[in-house]
C-alpha cells in the first residue's frame, strides 16, 4: 500500500509569488507568526522600505516588498483576486495558529471532492491564502465524479 504524500510533488516547485504589501515589517513579522514563515534574506532601501525580501511558507519560497505609487498593495487596489494555495502537513494546525495571530477565516478547515481538506484565509495585508493538506490521490475522472456527485447531478448528462 503506497503512502498518501501530505503535498503533492507536482505543488513543491511552483510559480514563486511577489506580494506588495503596505508595511512590510508588520507583514514579515505575521507570516513567521501565524504561517510559520521563515526568513531567507532581506534588502532595505534608503528610507527603511523593504524593496525585497525572500520567506518560506511550508517550504514554499515567497518574495514580498513593500507597495509604492507604481505597483500596489490589494488595499491599494480594493482587494486581489489572486487567491495563494499552499500545502502544508496539517492545514488545522495551521488555521489555527493564523486565526489566533490575526487572519481573517474565511472558509474553515474540511475534507474536499478533490482529495485535500482545505481552509481559506485573507492576511491583515488582503491576500488570500487557501491551505491544504492532501488527504487521497484520485484521477481527474474520480474528482469530477464527486463533483457531480456534491452537485448532485450525478449520471446526468447534458
Amino acid at each position: 500500500m503506497s503512502v498518501t504524500e501530505t503535498v503533492p510533488a507536482a505543488y513543491r516547485h511552483a510559480v514563486v509569488p511577489h506580494l506588495l504589501v503596505d508595511d512590510a515589517d508588520a507583514a514579515l513579522a505575521f507570516y513567521e507568526r501565524a504561517f510559520g514563515a521563515e526568513p531567507r534574506f532581506r534588502l532595505d532601501g534608503d528610507q527603511g522600505e523593504v524593496v525585497h525580501a525572500e520567506l518560506t511558507v511550508a517550504g514554499a519560497v515567497l518574495m514580498l516588498g513593500d507597495a509604492r505609487d507604481d505597483l500596489r498593495s490589494p488595499a491599494g487596489l480594493g482587494g486581489t483576486p489572486v487567491i495563494l494555495h499552499v500545502y502544508v502537513p496539517d492545514v488545522d494546525a495551521l488555521t489555527a495558529r493564523a486565526t489566533a495571530a490575526g487572519a481573517e477565516l474565511l472558509e474553515g478547515p474540511a475534507d474536499q471532492f478533490h482529495g485535500d481538506r482545505t481552509a481559506m484565509l485573507r492576511d491583515p495585508f488582503g491576500h488570500l491564502w487557501i491551505f491544504l493538506t492532501h488527504l487521497e490521490d484520485l484521477t481527474p475522472e474520480q474528482i469530477a465524479e464527486r463533483l457531480a456527485e456534491a452537485n448532485g447531478t450525478a449520471g446526468a448528462t447534458g
